[in-house]
């Protein structure tokens, strides 16, 4: 709206003097003023989203210190840089004046010097390690978990560094020894069983990925790796127990592509042609493929009955139109 206003100002002034050189001029500040009263609006925005974490971690007993920490490093890291940055021209509060708000109130809480239970710490600690082994380099992942380091943390980041770089039957030996470090944990027998999946043995592979799934059954995306497992094991008696975990998997990934092209499969070697084509449908509208997707909604209310759940699944995916840039 400012910038609108700005604009027509500008355009009013040159109309008005006689001269229009002044009006290209009162053009570019007018909309100079507007982005920057958005950006204005941003940093607000991002302003009151710092305090609101501080208010959320206090409400849950926990010490915003590591978040006043983040942003110190983030300004050590920038410090140079942002000397030569306009703070009014940026969409975030710069580093430092994100400290000066959080810093305070961060201190003002009881919780300030509290640390994490040591069990919150190490679960952190290993989801760290599963970050860093599946999107590092590995020479990356080599410097932040050395051989010398023979933590869980580490041998888990190594363990995923080895799967994806390196030698995979060594890589699901030593996900063996995780596992007999720690047998509950869902996470080791998953990575147990994605080794197995993606070397080809998808059989194998079930067994790894079941109890991962029993001890962690909220976890939708170990839920859809058991169900590729049992459809890619060729062994047309699991498939129901597939289209089952499949299922209950999409309830709590309702986005994943991957889910639905495997319950696609399913359908299919069970020669169920409505909801197979509906799973594919799901599948491409879900990869962004909207044209792909609309045709095989269509073809999949050919054999579903009309106005069932699945039917009016399709329509929707039918009805849907390309969005406009």
């Amino acid at each position: 709206i400012v910038g609108a206003a700005g604009v027509a100002a500008g355009a009013a002034t040159g109309g008005c003097s006689g001269t229009g050189e002044a009006a290209p001029g009162m053009l570019t500040a007018g909309a100079q003023i507007g982005m920057r009263s958005l950006l204005s609006y941003q940093r607000g925005e991002e302003a009151a989203a710092d305090r609101a974490a501080i208010n959320y971690l206090n409400a849950t007993g926990q010490s915003a210190k590591g978040m006043v920490e983040t942003f110190r490093r983030l300004h050590n890291e920038t410090m140079f840089v942002a000397r030569h940055v306009d703070p009014y021209a940026v969409s975030h509060p710069m580093p430092a004046d994100r400290i000066a708000i959080i810093d305070p109130l961060a201190r003002a809480s009881p919780h300030y010097g509290k640390t994490d239970p040591p069990a919150l710490d190490a679960r952190h600690q290993l989801a760290r390690a599963k970050l860093a082994g599946f999107l590092d380099r590995a020479d990356a992942i080599m410097r932040r978990y050395p051989p010398s380091d023979t933590s869980l943390p580490a041998r888990y980041a190594r363990t995923i560094q080895m799967f994806r770089f390196g030698d995979r039957n060594r890589a699901a030996a030593m996900a063996d020894d995780l596992i007999r470090t720690q047998p509950n944990n869902p996470y080791f027998h998953e990575i147990k069983g994605q080794i197995l999946l993606e070397t080809g043995q998808p059989a194998a592979a079930m067994g790894p990925l079941r109890r991962a799934v029993s001890l962690a059954p909220n976890a939708g995306l170990i839920r859809i790796m058991l169900g590729h497992a049992l459809v890619a094991s060729g062994n047309n008696a699991v498939l129901d127990e597939a289209i089952r975990e499949l299922r209950l998997a999409l309830q709590r990934e309702p986005e994943a592509g991957d889910g639905y092209r495997q319950l696609a499969i399913a359908y299919g070697r069970k020669n169920d042609r409505g909801q197979a084509d509906l799973a594919s449908a799901q599948a491409a509208y879900y990869s962004g493929d909207l044209q792909t997707a609309r045709g095989l909604a269509r073809r999949a209310q050919g054999s579903l009955p009309t106005g069932s759940p699945g039917w009016l699944i399709a329509e929707d995916i039918y009805n849907q139109r390309p969005r406009r840039n």
